[in-house]
């Protein structure tokens, strides 16, 4: 077990970077608020299912209430600190169409008393519902889906599989390799530390409108120990949307990254 005190961050803060398959809706198109981008395999975190990339959010280098659950929700539970959130360009859906991605919650911090977590929301984009349809938080033991303290998700939300127990990853005391966690890659405080795997989230609640899907992984309590969110394979109705990685895209298009690097301390506080 990795113990609490300084550590010198050497991060590499990279851009949203998206596979546009379709025009952009102008006033809609994606952004990223944090630290987003794209990976393959890498360390513990495969390659989903028929995919050859996927999307992330970390909460390394996230600035405070990045990636914090929008209030519109209900409070989270927890005390939020820094993270990350990534939004796809805006989208069309009739009612009861099937949303679906899938995800896998990787995290470094297993502490009760530090409960990271991650969620997705289906926010409308012309005044009707919105919809909490995924979350995530760090547990000791039993399923991290939905996340215990945060708000129930909106009915018609499903997994596959039903279960989402934390594997351990193959760094020191189950600590998950990712490059995404930065300095943390391999680090574990506290059981509950490790992986998902790959799940997929299915939605069919949702009336019809236009939406944005906002992904997003927060810290909390503290800013130690971090924790990201990779998925793909964000489809509506079968299609896929706009700027997320998709199967067959990655052979037409390129995806670029812009690099920024950050040399910080920080020090877990303990309460």
């Amino acid at each position: 077990m990795t113990t609490p005190g300084f550590k010198l961050k050497i991060l590499t803060f990279i851009s949203a970077v998206g596979v546009f398959m379709l025009t952009p809706v102008a006033a809609h198109a994606s952004t990223c608020v944090g630290t987003c981008g794209t990976g393959t395999a890498n360390g513990d975190v495969t390659l989903p299912p028929g995919f050859s990339s996927y999307n992330y959010v970390t909460t390394a280098g996230g600035p405070a209430g990045g990636g914090n659950l929008p209030s519109l929700f209900g409070p989270a539970g927890v005390t939020s600190t820094n993270g990350s959130t990534f939004t796809t360009d805006a989208f069309t859906a009739t009612a009861g169409e099937l949303i679906n991605f899938n995800f896998n919650y990787v995290t470094s911090d297993g502490s009760s008393s530090f409960p990271d977590y991650a969620w997705a929301g289906l926010l409308s984009t012309d005044g009707g519902s919105n919809y909490l349809i995924f979350s995530a938080q760090t547990q000791p033991t039993g399923n991290t889906v939905p996340g215990e303290t945060l708000p129930a998700l909106a009915p018609g939300t499903a997994l596959v599989p039903t279960t989402s127990a934390i594997m351990a990853g193959s760094g020191s005391d189950g600590g998950p390799v990712w490059a995404a966690l930065a300095e943390d890659s391999g680090s574990c405080y506290d059981p509950g530390c490790g992986l998902t795997g790959w799940i997929e989230s299915q939605f069919t609640g949702e009336a019809a409108g236009s939406y944005t899907l906002e992904f997003g992984v927060s810290n909390a309590t503290d800013t130690a120990y971090e924790s990201g969110l990779a998925f793909a394979g964000v489809e509506v109705g079968g299609q896929p949307v706009s700027s997320v990685p998709e199967a067959s895209s990655l052979a037409l298009f390129g995806a670029g990254l812009a690099a920024l690097l950050l040399v910080f301390k920080r020090r877990r506080r303990m309460w």
